[in-house]
This record gives structure tokens, sequence and C-alpha cells, in this order.
């Protein structure tokens, strides 16, 4: 997988950028949902699922910086 989005489940978020895991953690995503999509975990849990993303990004961007 080279793009990860809305559409794409949690746990493969989690395969392909493990830095987001402790961000799932926090927010109480399952990262172990059978294959949910990111938006539906994030529907679950009452958030906005734009935001969630937008935040992943923040966080992946800063885990590539040296």
């Amino acid at each position: 997988m080279t793009e990860c989005d809305l559409d794409s489940s949690v746990p493969d978020w989690v395969i392909e950028y493990p830095p987001v895991l402790q961000l799932f953690q926090e927010l109480g995503i399952d990262y172990c949902c059978g294959g949910k999509s990111l938006e539906s975990a994030c529907r679950e849990q009452n958030l906005d699922p734009q935001q969630v993303l937008a935040r992943m990004r923040q966080l992946l961007d800063a885990s590539r910086e040296p």
C-alpha cells in the first residue's frame, strides 16, 4: 500500500505507518477492529474523520523529520 486514506482499514494504517498506533490508542480507535475503515472507526468514537486524518498526517510528518 502506498497511500492510506479514510477508506483504508485501521489495521492497514497500523501496518503501513506504525507511529499512528499511539494516536489510535489515545483516541480509543480499535486498531484490531477486523478491517473497518478509518472513517467508520472514527464515527464509532464520535470523532471527525477528517480531523483524525489531519492529526495522523501531522504525526507522520513529524516522525519523518530528523
